[in-house]
């Protein structure tokens, strides 16, 4: 695969040597030499041109000139099409400059190395869309003097307008007057309604608004049945009606008389009966003073401006271009099989539901089983579902754990073989401003401003930095890190930011607990530049030495995090055989009170890891630990509360193994010798229904037969109340 790179203008001290290593070859061949070009987005432009006469894609370390090349490129190809597809490395603001020259220029170009080896790696697999479709279908929302405003606009930049005059969510904006030039159009172009939204779902294309009228809900005005003959206006003594036709009922002093001017027309009645009217729309544009949807990521196609001019402005110019039909990835997939939300109708694990921003992932039911429901049009990719999911069955796919896990491997085996150390997996969003502040530091680093990412820092781009959880952080460490940091700039949702810091500290107890030096796991404050630099600063080495792990990443979550735990318990600097966790960990044993267990085994059907296991010929229960997810359905789910979660981790094969934690002898029928159930079952079952009337004498003898000897026992002595009985 071509691969260009450049010290542009002799700013960088590129090691050529250092770097052709890092190039793709056929197995055992010598690697291509690299040549460090000085202006190759310039008078160097031909070589860039010939290394697209083949059909491999070609590697330009330098996203600034990204357009030229890319322009440079179609021109080269038939008819504008690109042949040779260029990926883009940014070595100038990440490779760890600082006016020209490094710190640690060896340092440096192992990671440009490890970087251009990531960069050659194949195209995640595409993953399935999911589909928008808006025809410019817009409800404006808001009180008057602001939703009337923006509606004329927004029909003249071609939407189609519907508006709802709604001033409940704006307190002040009965002060809004809507001067006699302005308020309703002077044509009917598009249609008024009044009243109250009292919901609103769907997202772009596909919302669904629903508001209720009548007396206390909306204007008392009827805006359909109204002329705009404006008497009520000349009537009203108090002022209190405007040419949008509301009435400002704090004004108002209920007397009526613009019930009396309206006359014939009836448009005006203040004890109207209410009514709640639902239609669809493509578009939101919410003007009220609070967003009717709160949720920290709204759908697509929903846009709040409130009463601030500029941000109307933005958010209209923005609904213009939301027309047409869109596209985007279907961040995630589902494996029902293995969801720990609920058994029997008992919810054990609702993490995803808990902490995704978007309000996407909502509980279903069905047969006493639980599961979630993912609506793909309001997810927005960020991912943290994934991460707090201790199961693996709600997974990442844009792209998939395990190219993810390839992409982290080759990063850092190719960083440690060119000589790098200390390595500091640095995860970063494409969105929320964390790439752009990346590059502004590396910006002000090169002007002297500030220290830049540091040399053995290497900047790693994921969609969103919630998506990458405590699997791929161990793994990492398996596979060469020092460090794992993740930036966040705090645009993001609130809750991930805790979701993250309670993922890392399972896994520093984890690795604290094996010997390894502190501090693995650290959230990197991206809120400035200057916050930045302080913060990558601070990221000195741990020297935590561990041999390359030769496992890859897997689809499966649970089997990355068993690989990535394995090789570091087996390079522990102190092993332990057993190490507790912080509560909330996904991984631990249950402890079960064998004086309260009736080994009824609603442990076993609620398990959705087969954790806990039951045996076909003698009442046992036993367990897996490996298996455990610490999902408390269990806990949740045992009739004598019998059962405790125990988080910790448990090192070697013993944790493959199933061990037994509960067993009793059968109870056999007093009657044809049948073993039926257990006998702390029956001796329980018998306390507890001593003294009720129902089996007294005789009948509690019943209790101790099995099903067929019962019916029988009371055929025998009973006839009569057994004419009903049917053999179980």
């Amino acid at each position: 695969m071509p691969t260009l790179i450049c010290n542009c203008n002799d700013t960088m001290p590129l090691d050529a040597a250092a770097l052709s290593g890092a190039t793709t070859r056929p197995a055992g061949s010598p690697a291509a030499p690299l040549k460090v070009h000085r202006l190759l987005c310039r008078r160097e432009i031909g070589s860039f041109q010939s290394a697209l006469d083949g059909t491999e894609d070609v590697i330009v370390a330098c996203t600034q000139e990204r357009p030229l090349f890319t322009e440079v490129a179609a021109e080269a190809g038939a008819d504008g099409v690109v042949t040779a597809p260029v990926r883009f490395v940014n070595i100038r603001e990440t490779g760890g400059w600082s006016q020209g020259a490094s710190r640690d220029p060896a340092t440096a170009n192992a990671k440009i190395a490890a970087l251009l080896a990531a960069a050659a790696l194949p195209d995640p697999d595409p993953v399935p869309v999911v589909e928008y479709r808006s025809g410019g279908n817009v409800l404006v929302v808001g009180p008057a003097a602001r939703g009337l405003h923006w509606a004329e606009r927004l029909q003249q930049m071609g939407l189609e307008v519907t508006v709802l005059l709604d001033a409940s969510r704006s307190p002040g904006a009965a002060s809004e007057r809507s001067p006699a030039g302005q308020g309703q159009p002077f044509s009917r172009a598009f249609p008024v309604h009044g009243g109250r939204l009292a919901s609103l779902t769907g997202w772009l294309g596909a919302f669904e608004a629903s508001w209720e009228t009548g007396a206390g809900k909306s204007n008392p005005i009827d805006l359909d049945l109204c002329t705009r003959c404006n008497a009520c206006i000349d009537a009203c003594p108090e002022g209190a009606i405007d040419f949008s036709y509301q009435i400002d009922l704090t004004r108002c002093d209920s007397a009526r008389a613009c019930v009396k001017a309206c006359g014939t027309a009836a448009a005006i009645d203040f004890e109207r009966r209410g009514d709640t009217v639902t239609e669809r729309f493509d578009l939101v544009f919410d003007l009220g003073d609070e967003p009717m949807l709160t949720m920290h990521a709204p759908p697509q196609g929903y846009l709040h401006a409130g009463a601030d001019p500029i941000r109307q402005a933005e958010r209209a110019l923005t609904l213009g271009r939301m027309v047409g039909e869109f596209e985007k990835p279907k961040f995630f997939q589902y494996k029902e099989s293995i969801c720990a939300h609920g058994r029997n109708q008992t919810t054990g694990c609702s993490a995803c539901i808990d902490i995704c921003s978007t309000e996407a992932i909502r509980p279903r039911w069905q047969d006493g089983k639980g599961r979630i429901e993912v609506a793909p049009n309001l997810c927005m990719g960020c991912g943290a579902c994934t991460t707090v999911c201790p199961t693996g069955a709600i997974s990442y796919a844009f792209p998939k754990p395990d190219h993810l896990g390839r992409r982290l491997r080759t990063l850092l085996t190719t960083y440690r073989e060119a000589g790098g150390r200390d390595a500091v997996v640095l995860l970063h969003g494409e969105e929320h401003g964390g790439a752009e502040r990346i590059l502004a530091l590396g910006r002000a680093a090169r002007a002297g401003q500030a220290q830049g990412v540091p040399p053995n820092v290497i900047p790693v781009s994921v969609f969103h930095p919630a998506a990458v959880g405590i699997e791929l952080w161990l793994a990492a460490l398996a596979w060469g890190a020092d460090r794992v940091a993740v930036l966040l700039t705090g645009e993001e949702a609130p809750q991930y930011r805790e979701a993250l810091a309670a993922q890392m500290g399972v896994a520093q107890a984890i690795v604290s607990g094996l010997g390894y030096p502190v501090n693995a796991f650290t959230l990197v404050d991206g809120s400035a530049v200057t916050v930045l630099d302080q913060g990558l600063a601070q990221l000195t080495p741990r020297r935590a030495t561990v041999p390359t792990a030769p496992f890859h990443a897997a689809a499966a979550k649970r089997e990355t995090l068993a690989a990535a735990i394995d090789h570091l318990v087996a390079h522990a600097p102190s092993p332990v055989q057993e190490l507790p966790l912080p509560a909330g960990a996904p991984l631990g044993a249950v402890r079960v009170d064998t004086q309260r267990c009736t080994l009824c085994m609603s442990c076993v059907g609620a398990c959705p890891s087969q954790a806990l296991r039951d045996n076909s010929e003698r009442p046992v229960l036993s367990f897996v630990e490996r298996n455990c997810v610490q999902c408390g359905l269990c806990e949740k789910t045992c009739p004598e509360d019998a059962i405790q979660l125990v988080p910790r981790l448990l090192a070697g094969d013993a944790a493959r193994q199933a061990v037994t934690l509960h067993e009793t002898r059968p109870f056999h029928c007093i009657r044809c010798a049948k073993p039926f159930g257990t006998a702390q079952m029956v001796e329980t079952m018998l306390a507890r229904l001593a003294n009720h009337p129902a089996f007294a004498g005789a009948a509690s003898e019943r209790l101790k037969m099995c099903s067929d000897c019962r019916v029988v026992d009371m055929v025998e002595k009973d006839p009569g109340a057994a004419s009903g009985a049917t053999l179980q």
